[in-house]
């Protein structure tokens, strides 16, 4: 990697950041596959400082942000909670986001964020990380294959109004035995 990279677990005073990153990500990743309307309401609803504070102060979720150069660049956000049926493995925890600016795609921010979950979800005693990833992200679903995720199900995530096919993988973790 060319950058220094650096990733921190977000606090309170990250609430904006968060939003502002959050909704810039997500645009960059999904804006020219789909409606903008659909677009715009997905944003309203997952990303805002009222959002991002309700998440930062949930003791489920921790937020990491990724840095390159003293910048933020990227995200990512574990949730503890109900996992997806199709997740059989013990002890699952949810990486419900990761993203990365689009001009640091290939950087090596992604997999130091991949890195920091990974070893998070497994000090705080959890053995399997599920995620849900859209079927038509290839590069994505690249990038979870190569971190030894498999594909175990399906289910369907809702971008505004529109109901899309989500691939569900999971990650068996150190001390975990099948997924």
């Amino acid at each position: 990697m060319d950058k220094p990279t650096k990733v921190r677990r977000a606090t309170a005073a990250d609430a904006a950041l968060l939003a502002e990153l959050g909704a810039c990500t997500f645009r960059e990743a999904f804006a020219e596959f789909n409606r903008p309307e659909d677009v715009e309401l997905h944003l309203a609803r997952a990303y805002g400082v009222a959002q991002q504070s309700a998440e930062l102060a949930d003791p489920n979720i921790v937020y990491f942000i990724g840095e390159v150069e003293g910048r933020p660049a990227g995200f990512a956000m574990l949730c503890r909670g109900a996992p997806d049926p199709a997740v059989q493995g013990p002890d699952p925890i949810e990486l419900a986001r990761i993203y990365v600016s689009r001009a640091l795609l290939g950087s090596g921010l992604g997999s130091a964020l991949m890195e920091t979950c990974i070893a998070e979800a497994a000090s705080a005693g959890h053995r399997t990380l599920w995620l849900g990833v859209w079927e038509r992200n290839p590069r994505a679903i690249a990038f979870y294959r190569r971190w030894g995720f498999a594909d175990v199900g399906s289910h369907v995530f809702v971008v505004g109004t529109d109901p899309q096919n989500d691939r569900v993988m999971a990650l068996p973790l150190p001390g975990a035995h099948g997924l």
